[in-house]
């Protein structure tokens, strides 16, 4: 019998292999998405091929060759911990619907390709599709590209599914549950308590925002219903982003600055989390836990510890299958 609805979960991507021959296309395909650079075309392509995609894929696959054996999926192969622990969560959440249900996996930029898992669907008469956009909180860098990534894909396509996309989850009350259980089980594993958490989001060019992108607004929301879970102070629980890229202002404030000020107040032990991804990747294993970390140790800090992003946790698990069934599979099965 052929199932009643597919579910693909979709995140950003990452490289075939920890190499510059094989970043410098997925590097390519992400930094031409207008989305991602709104900058002229013709400004930004010579840049883009005549510098970047000449320096950076050699640069990142250093950065992707020191965490492509992170183990979080709880499985080893070839592919990047992205990747991996998608899968792990997308066999999980198909555990758990069952089989009316096809679960799939999906990337916006690289492999497995967003019209690849169409095709998929396809080929099993699947004519009813529900798109799980793997990011909490919208921007039209992640999410807004997930919808145009399927729009593309479709125009090349004669049959053309029911599709439902999901915008955001960032106040769902079980993900601020999950994200505050999974701070205190590292802070109770830990001989020592931090003096401060940071909530560390992916940044984006302040000009986004001022031209009318809500991603900061739902970071500050996801943030407040998270100290509020908590019982903590803004003073305790902070908000910051990291991951900046380029001359121009992002927004604030910046997370390797906001570590090297903390051990100026007095404050040697940090706990940091990082509530805008839900499956550790390059910018939590490597930019997070090692470059952050000896940011910190660097400026004289003494305690640094990094909560893991939700990935095949249980509780995230029942919460990605209870959002399914409600926002996008509802009336479906």
């Amino acid at each position: 019998m052929t199932a009643k609805a597919g579910l693909i979960l979709v995140n950003l991507g990452s490289p075939d292999a920890p190499t510059a021959a094989a970043v410098r296309p997925y590097l390519g395909e992400f930094l031409h998405d207008y989305r991602v650079i709104e900058t002229s075309r013709w400004i930004w392509c010579p840049i883009l091929h005549g510098i970047i995609l000449r320096v950076r894929p050699a640069k990142s696959a250093r950065a992707y060759t020191k965490i492509w054996n992170f183990d979080g999926a709880g499985d080893e192969n070839s592919e990047a911990p992205l990747i991996r622990i998608t899968r792990g969560q997308a066999k999980a959440v198909q555990t758990e619907l069952g089989d009316e249900v096809v679960v799939d996996i999906a990337m916006r930029y690289g492999n497995p390709s967003i019209g690849s898992a169409l095709d998929r669907m396809i080929a099993k008469e699947i004519t009813r599709i529900a798109v799980l956009p793997m990011y909490p909180q919208y921007a039209g860098a992640t999410t807004g590209s997930v919808y145009d990534g399927f729009s593309n894909a479709l125009k090349t396509r004669r049959t053309v599914p029911s599709l439902r996309i999901l915008r955001d989850y960032h106040t769902h009350p079980e993900y601020i549950a999950a994200l505050a259980a999974s701070i205190n089980e590292k802070i109770n594993q830990q001989s020592w308590q931090p003096d401060v958490i940071l909530a560390s989001y992916h940044g984006m060019p302040q000009a986004y925002i001022d031209r009318g992108d809500p991603y900061a607004d739902e970071c500050e929301a996801t943030t407040d219903l998270l100290r509020s879970k908590l019982n903590l102070p803004k003073s305790k629980l902070r908000l910051t982003f990291q991951s900046r890229f380029g001359p121009k202002q992002w927004l604030q404030p910046y997370t390797d600055q906001v570590l090297q000020a903390l051990v100026t107040e007095g404050k040697k032990s940090v706990t940091i989390l990082t509530p805008g991804f839900s499956a550790d990747c390059l910018e939590t294993l490597e930019e997070i836990n090692m470059e952050a970390r000896k940011t910190f140790i660097d400026a004289g800090g003494t305690n640094f510890s990094f909560v893991p992003c939700l990935n095949t946790r249980p509780d995230h698990i029942g919460f990605l299958v209870k959002l399914a069934k409600e926002e996008l599979l509802s009336g479906w099965l």
